[in-house]
């Protein structure tokens, strides 16, 4: 009878080890599985076309690359989307900070609308952007008597290129800051106030160090899709040549001409712009998980 017991536990113990076995082996394949589908993804989404982009450019030699690149007009383009890049992050880092301040430090009626507001710019096409800033600054606009009075254009104009840049990508500093700050707490602010600190010191000492590397990592968010935006710069540039018009809309027009080889000249720049900033990003990913 002891016997019969002590072969029935060896059974069931061997049927639960043999269970487990196929478990385990049944997780390893599945996660085989997805990582091979994730990098096929990968690999036909993102990877391929560039490859095909960097070739298609060479494919003349690189004296044509060169000259393509060199060209008069990409040069003004690529000047042009470096200066609306550069007003864009400017102006969205100084807004999400302070916005990002408001809502995470201060309690009000309409915060949540705000927070709501921020995120908008996600939801809204590019395009219905443009036609925004076109409705309210361009002929028959709400402003446009205003601006004819003191002699500005922004339609058309280079203005409405950074304001419609700065436009679509605004929330990528104060989405990046904001929960870090709401983790933060006030705790050590208001430590640092009774003590007498001021608010500049405040932020300088306490909550910048707190917040360094989710704001570099918003910002660098933010330069990459001002490089390459295209529907809302699209609508308010007017696509005058050497004037208004982006790196990306130069690409366009190359394309839209039959100039197959300097439009994949002239994206490869976007490309390499694009991979660099992507270093940046792993690296800004890198070293705050290593201060974490």
């Amino acid at each position: 009878m002891e016997y019969k017991k002590t072969d029935r536990s060896a059974l069931q113990t061997r049927k639960k080890k043999k269970a487990v076995k196929g478990n385990y082996q049944e997780a390893v394949t599945v996660k085989r599985i997805l990582i091979a589908v994730a990098i096929l993804f990968l690999f036909f989404m993102l990877v391929l076309p560039l490859i095909l982009i960097i070739t298609e450019a060479l494919k003349k030699g690189l004296s044509t690359y060169i000259s393509a690149v060199t060209e008069e007009y990409t040069v003004k383009a690529l000047k042009l989307t470096l200066m609306a890049t550069f007003t864009a992050v400017i102006s969205n880092t100084i807004f999400g900070l302070i916005a990002a301040w408001c809502i995470t430090k201060f309690k009000f009626k309409g915060r949540q609308l705000l927070t709501t507001f921020i995120d908008l710019p996600f939801s809204i096409s590019p395009v219905i952007a443009g036609l925004i800033f076109v409705l309210t600054y361009g002929r028959n606009g709400l402003f446009y008597g205003f601006l004819q009075r003191v002699d500005m254009k922004i339609v058309f104009a280079l203005p409405g290129i950074f304001l419609a840049t700065i436009f679509v990508t605004f929330p990528f500093v104060a989405r990046e800051i904001i929960p870090l700050m709401e983790a933060q707490g006030n705790d050590e602010e208001v430590a640092a106030a009774s003590m007498g600190a001021k608010g500049f010191t405040i932020f300088l000492r306490i909550t910048l160090p707190n917040i360094k590397w989710g704001l570099l990592y918003g910002i660098i968010l933010c330069t990459a899709r001002a490089m390459g935006e295209f529907g809302a710069v699209s609508v308010v540039s007017g696509h005058i040549r050497g004037k208004t018009n982006t790196l990306p809309l130069h690409i366009e027009i190359l394309y839209s001409e039959y100039q197959f080889m300097a439009a994949f000249a002239v994206s490869s720049v976007l490309v390499i712009l694009a991979v660099i900033l992507l270093i940046l990003r792993n690296l800004v990913e890198w070293r705050a998980k290593k201060n974490r």
